[in-house]
């Protein structure tokens, strides 16, 4: 098993069974750890919330692993700016991914976000569809 990086869209995804979430689901399976920002939290559950859901996240969260830099991460930041531009949460997931990984290469990155699939495949990521 390797560790991966989970965005909020690939389990949003997950949660409301949306095309693609099944082979998302079972990719992640044979991921450990599963990694993430804990922007993470608050952004599905505003999902949940937002489509009136009641919120049995718990579950899904679970498995989570918190990534919780202890510096700025301005460097990480940097270097995604440096392939293309990102909302803000898509950026703080990238650089917290950046932050995470030794090397991009040995991080898979699960988004269903087609731009950011696309920067993270340009910094290196491996990108499951």
């Amino acid at each position: 098993m390797r560790a991966c990086y989970l965005d909020t869209s690939c389990l949003v995804a997950i949660a409301f069974g949306e095309e693609g979430a099944v082979g998302h689901g079972r990719r992640l399976e044979a991921c450990s750890p599963i990694l993430s920002a804990n922007l993470l939290e608050a952004e599905f559950r505003a999902a949940l919330a937002r489509e009136g859901v009641a919120d049995d996240g718990s579950l899904l969260l679970a498995s989570v692993s918190w990534i919780l830099p202890d510096r700025r991460l301005t460097a990480e930041i940097e270097r995604v700016l440096v392939v293309g531009h990102a909302r803000g949460a898509d950026l703080w997931h990238l650089a917290c991914a950046l932050y995470a990984a030794e090397s991009p290469a040995d991080l898979p990155f699960f988004t269903v976000d087609a731009r950011q699939r696309e920067l993270a495949a340009a910094l290196g990521f491996p990108t499951p569809v």
